[in-house]
């Protein structure tokens, strides 16, 4: 499976199976974090077999179910966008192993989340990961034509972009952003609720779509 195949299969799934991630797996996860982290100064951990973080009240009005595995994303508050960036990396590599996965930003408790938080860093989100019960579904998507417009001629790397980032999850699946393609650059805004962490994923997917680099943004 490609990345691009990965997008349109991944899905958010929030009830899993009792099943465990099998080791080589584990340790591929292992490597893709321990890279992020010395690359991108961030500080992601994986927790596995550890229930408590969704068991309150509060997470079952969430509809999680069997959570026992998840990627604390941890790092410094103005690092959201990269936190965003990267944590969907790892959702998509994660879908290219098998795994399934879900960005969760409230609803756990992050008191009983064992994770190594240091001077001037948080607990941003969590990306629950496991084997899911189903494969989720694919989210509602507001028109494409809504979340862009192009001041040049628009360009086939462009409208690859924005496709890809129709399959970008976002907060609540919102999809409060737009992109704008003018001098065969791309500006984009973001808004509302983690808009930078929405920031990050979306730029992820659009690179990836567009099969272009970090300078594509203005």
């Amino acid at each position: 499976m490609d990345i691009i195949e990965a997008m349109n299969a991944r899905h958010s799934v929030r009830h899993y199976q009792k099943k465990a991630i099998e080791q080589d797996k584990v340790e591929q996860l292992y490597q893709e974090i321990d890279q992020i982290n010395q690359q991108h100064h961030l500080h992601f951990q994986i927790i596995l077999n550890e229930p408590h973080a969704f068991e309150s009240f509060f997470v079952h009005y969430g509809r999680f179910k069997n959570v026992q595995n998840y990627i604390a994303l941890v790092g410094h508050q103005d690092d959201q966008e990269k936190i965003g960036y990267y944590g969907e990396s790892l959702v998509l590599k994660a879908q290219q192993m098998g795994l399934n996965t879900c960005w969760v930003a409230a609803t756990y408790n992050r008191k009983k989340v064992p994770c190594q938080i240091n001077d001037h860093e948080e607990l941003i989100c969590i990306i629950t990961i496991g084997y899911g019960d189903n494969l989720g579904k694919p989210h509602k998507n507001m028109p494409i034509e809504k979340l862009y417009t192009c001041l040049d001629e628009p360009t086939d790397w462009f409208i690859k972009g924005m496709e890809a980032v129709m399959l970008a999850p976002t907060a609540m699946n919102q999809q409060k952003f737009f992109l704008t393609l003018k001098d065969e650059h791309v500006e984009i805004s973001s808004h509302g609720s983690y808009a930078k962490i929405n920031l990050g994923i979306i730029k992820y997917h659009f690179e990836i779509g567009a099969h272009k680099q970090a300078d594509i943004w203005i």
